[in-house]
C-alpha cells in the first residue's frame, strides 16, 4: 500500500503533463477553422484607401491558427470650420460660515435647479456655481440675502 502511495503522486504530475502537452497541441494546430470569418464592415472601403505601415494594421490582419487579435480601430471625423460662439459663464461664490446655511444654500439650489460645487478647506465652505443664466444667478442671490448668506456673481475664465 505504501508503494502505491510513494508512486502516485509522482504518476499524477506524468500524467496531467502529458494531457496539457496534447491539449496545447491540439488547440495550436495547424487545421485553418473555414467558420471563424471576421466581421466586414461597409466602410471597409474608406479603411482600404488610407493603407498605413503601422503594426496595428500588420495585427488586425494576421490570422495564424484561427486567432485574431483584439485590434480596436476608431476613425473619428471632425468639422473644424464651424465658427465657435463666445459664451459667457458665470460663477457664483458663496461663503458660509455654518452647516444651516449650507442646508438653506442646497434647498434653494434645487429650486432653481442648479448644480454646485462644494469646496471645504481650512478657511471655511465656498460653494461654487457655474451657468450662463445670469437671471438665475442674480435671483439666487437675492434669496440668499435672506438667510444673510454672502454670494458674488463674477464672469469665469478658465485657466489653462
Amino acid at each position: 500500500m505504501q508503494k502505491i502511495v510513494k508512486w502516485f503522486a509522482p504518476l499524477l504530475a506524468v500524467g496531467v503533463t502529458i494531457f496539457i502537452t496534447i491539449f496545447l497541441i491540439s488547440i495550436n494546430s495547424e487545421e485553418v477553422s473555414i467558420e471563424s470569418e471576421p466581421l466586414k464592415l461597409k466602410s471597409e472601403e474608406i479603411i482600404s484607401k488610407s493603407k498605413e505601415k503601422i503594426w496595428l494594421n500588420h495585427l488586425s490582419q494576421t490570422q495564424k491558427k484561427g486567432y485574431f487579435y483584439p485590434v480596436n480601430e476608431v476613425y473619428v471625423e471632425v468639422d473644424l470650420n464651424k465658427k465657435i460662439t463666445k459664451t459667457i459663464t458665470y460663477k457664483l461664490s458663496a461663503v458660509l460660515k455654518d452647516p444651516y446655511q449650507l442646508f438653506c444654500l442646497k434647498e434653494e439650489l434645487k429650486h432653481h435647479g442648479l448644480k454646485y460645487f462644494l469646496k471645504k478647506d481650512k478657511q471655511g465652505m465656498e460653494l461654487l456655481i457655474y451657468s450662463k443664466n445670469i437671471g438665475k444667478l442674480h435671483s439666487l442671490v437675492n434669496v440668499l440675502k435672506s438667510y444673510k448668506i454672502l454670494a458674488q456673481i463674477k464672469p469665469y475664465k478658465e485657466e489653462y
